[in-house]
């Protein structure tokens, strides 16, 4: 569990450990149990139900007398978080008819200090778009649609084996998990997102989106592109892939001026397409090392514990077991690659002839459906998404 060693990190009326009194501040999977909606009774207790889920996935199927068998994967969910990218003005407005909606997004003004939710609904787009406000955005946003799909299918919730999100959407999915109190991660989120636009704005930098072949040399692009850099006369260049997506899919993040390079001579490296994306940094790459210091800081003011289904780290593909690996791995994914293509792999790999659990995206947009297509054609057919954008209804 990580304690507090510097209490006065947190903004007022947030101390680690510490229970929140608001409704919306509640574990959605939490060990108290999550609220229940009218007339559900108890099929509707999703913290029995996750134990019992669990417990199914922690423990390999038994044959013979008392022999326990894990839950049949149509009757189970995975849930997918989107990541910084997928925010767009309007997101948001069509959650808050909502029970819980509302005052996610008031309790996200007093941590943040400012409207977030006029900001997700109205813009100015250009604001939305900075990493300090589109993070804690998608973050706040993607929990909204939680509450949209406990509400109108608490089955879904209640019956989830699994939770994974790519990048600011891991911290979406440890609070989803019962891993981090909403508040709490909502801070962390915060330092993050303001850490991250800070070390964007100090070196001109950032990403590039990369279709290739099968004989694809990313090794051979980046290393030349940083030889390029130090033609130039920069220092310790950065280039290096930074998002694994789907096979032949991947991110290409670092100075602009390799990123340039790799843009120019894309053919040579059987690159099918390259295309800039709009983002200020190049996140998870070395040149997010400014914001580790900050975010372990906030990381250990806050009360972390093991989540109550599996979520699955960014960093190493695989599930969280502890609070101190949630910890350092949080730190760690700033600048490490995503291994999201990897991630898929791990949730969704089985034997021949076993079926595959719904999905569900939530969030703003329906990029992790298209990169699970990419991965596992046979998972994504049963994919669907939480729409965020709907216009509320009277």
């Amino acid at each position: 569990m990580a304690t507090s060693a510097a209490p006065r990190l947190l903004p007022p009326g947030l101390s680690a450990g510490r229970a929140l009194p608001s409704p919306a501040l509640r574990r959605w999977l939490s060990r108290g149990g999550a609220p229940r909606p009218p007339g559900a009774g108890e099929a509707a207790s999703a913290a029995g139900l996750l134990r019992d889920a669990a417990a199914a996935e922690d423990e390999a199927p038994r044959s013979g007398p008392g022999g326990k068998a894990r839950r049949a994967p149509e009757e189970a969910s995975v849930l997918l978080f989107p990541g910084q990218g997928s925010q767009f003005v309007g997101m948001g407005r069509g959650l808050l008819r909502y029970p819980n909606v509302r005052e996610l997004y008031r309790v996200a003004e007093g941590v943040l200090g400012y409207d977030l939710l006029g900001l997700c609904c109205e813009g100015p787009g250009a604001q939305l778009e900075r990493t300090v406000h589109s993070q804690p955005a998608v973050f706040v946003s993607s929990l909204a649609a939680v509450e949209k799909l406990h509400q109108e299918q608490p089955r879904v919730v209640e019956s989830c084996v699994a939770a994974a999100g790519f990048s600011i959407g891991e911290y979406a999915a440890l609070v989803f998990a019962g891993a981090i109190d909403y508040a709490e991660a909502l801070y962390a989120v915060k330092v993050r997102a303001e850490a991250m636009q800070e070390a964007s704005e100090a070196v001109p930098s950032g990403m590039l989106s990369v279709i290739g072949r099968h004989n694809s040399n990313y090794v051979t692009a980046c290393l030349e592109a940083r030889e390029y850099c130090k033609s130039l006369g920069i220092e310790n260049p950065v280039c290096e892939v930074s998002n694994y997506l789907f096979p032949g899919s991947r991110v290409i993040a670092g100075h602009l001026q390799a990123l340039e390079f790799l843009q120019q001579n894309s053919k040579k490296y059987s690159f099918v397409r390259v295309k800039m994306l709009p983002v200020s940094g190049a996140f998870h790459t070395q040149l997010m090392e400014p914001a580790v210091g900050p975010l372990s800081e906030a990381l250990n003011s806050i009360n972390i514990q093991k989540p109550l289904i599996p979520v699955y780290s960014n960093v190493e593909n695989r599930r969280y077991t502890e609070p101190k690996q949630i910890q350092r791995l949080l730190v760690k994914q700033l600048v490490s690659p995503v291994k999201w293509e990897q991630t898929m792999h791990a949730i969704y790999e089985r034997k021949k002839g076993v079926g595959f659990p719904y999905t569900y995206e939530v969030g703003p947009g329906k990029q992790l459906g298209t990169i699970l297509k990419g991965c596992n054609l046979k998972a994504w057919k049963f994919y669907k998404h939480i729409d965020v954008s709907e216009d509320e209804k009277a």
